[in-house]
């Protein structure tokens, strides 16, 4: 298992949350209506899904330090696999939730085994340079899933969006087989021991370094949270953007990620983690405060929502990357456990901004503006915080 082969697969793995997002997000207004269900009830397909990540990760992580890597990403993609099927099966919204929630014990699975995989085979600064390379890779999902998703959405319904995460996890699950080697080759077999995995977990969250990547990692994902969770129906019901023209705002706003990712490669090697963090916090306060100043003034237009999603999402190229890299680097033996925590925080956010979406939800872009400028100020705050 070259570092080429290494290298496709950990994108591979790492585009199965976009992919599980951004695909059917012009799908979600027509969730409603097909069911006659309210607003709320459409977002609960991704609320549930971001709970299901979150969560899911605090026994994935060290199920990836017992086993090993190999088995929980086989087992991940199996589990998307039958998850998506049954998702694009469901007869009712309620199915389709449960099914949403299984869909996402398999990718948080296939999540951390990635993330683990990295740091079993590269130092820290190495690590964030192969997760940036990995995420410009992965930044072709989102830049044309959601254009994908429009016109499935218009010529074959919702279900097709559920079809092609199906054939997209085998693909996956037969690549993972074939080419997947074991990196963690000395397995702690107490990992899954109630006291070992809570003194693990409490280790973790006394490092000041964790806390440090982890808060604006979590923060960054939050602010493009905002935008995944309610652009499609800011685009779609109250700005008035045709339903299969939504997937090339959206493309353009992830031209901004892959932007990102790109630079980071470059930067990290000139500045360090921590000052490319502090770069891209201050970008994510400028993307979320532009937007939030602009509707305040009355300047609402489908180009300011695009041009501040654009910034969000580059600064998340930026981050991202670094705090992958930072929240495992002290912790070798536990990357898996230190991982999942990672991920629990940043899904635990980005829930609290899906649901707050949810509630101030109205026919402007108030709360999308209200919500990303708020973000963005806790985001450039975290990315000051000691190391």
């Amino acid at each position: 298992m070259n570092d080429r082969v290494l290298l496709w697969l950990v994108a591979g793995y790492l585009s199965l949350q976009p992919l599980s997002t951004d695909l059917y997000l012009g799908s979600l207004p027509h969730l409603a209506h097909y069911f006659g269900v309210g607003v709320p009830a459409a977002q609960a397909t991704l609320t549930v899904f971001v709970i299901g990540v979150g969560v899911a990760q605090l026994l994935a992580g060290p199920l990836a330090d017992r086993f090993g890597r190999r088995p929980v990403a086989l087992g991940g993609c199996l589990t998307y696999v039958l998850a998506s099927v049954l998702c694009a099966l469901a007869p009712s919204i309620a199915t389709l939730i449960g099914a949403r929630l299984l869909q996402a014990l398999g990718c948080c699975s296939v999540l951390v085994a990635a993330r683990a995989i990295i740091r079993d085979r590269h130092d820290p600064a190495a690590s964030a340079a192969v997760i940036a390379r990995a995420s410009s890779i992965l930044a072709f999902v989102p830049l044309f899933g959601p254009v994908i998703g429009s016109y499935t959405q218009v010529w074959f319904g919702w279900r097709a969006a559920f079809v092609i995460h199906a054939l997209c996890a085998s693909l996956l699950l037969v690549a993972t087989m074939h080419w997947l080697r074991e990196t963690h080759p000395t397995p702690d077999r107490h990992a899954l021991r109630p006291a070992r995995l809570l003194g693990a977990y409490a280790e973790i969250a006394r490092s000041p370094a964790f806390w440090a990547y982890a808060l604006p990692g979590a923060l960054t994902y939050s602010a493009i949270f905002v935008f995944i969770a309610g652009s499609s129906f800011a685009f779609i019901e109250v700005l008035h953007v045709p339903t299969e023209l939504y997937g090339f705002c959206f493309a353009l706003a992830v031209c901004g990620y892959l932007l990102g990712t790109l630079a980071c490669r470059r930067l990290i090697l000139r500045f360090g983690l921590p000052r490319v963090l502090r770069i891209g916090t201050s970008l994510t306060l400028v993307g979320g405060g532009g937007l939030a100043l602009a509707v305040h003034t009355g300047l609402v237009h489908w180009a300011v929502l695009l041009a501040a999603q654009f910034l969000v999402m580059m600064a998340h190229g930026l981050n991202q990357p670094c705090a992958q890299a930072g929240v495992v680097a002290p912790f070798a033996a536990r990357a898996g456990t230190a991982t999942g925590l990672f991920g629990f925080l940043t899904m635990t956010f980005a829930l609290t901004v899906g649901t707050l979406l949810g509630w101030l939800h109205e026919a402007t872009l108030q709360p999308i503006a209200t919500l990303s400028a708020g973000v963005g100020m806790l985001a450039f705050v975290a990315g000051r915080l000691p190391r």
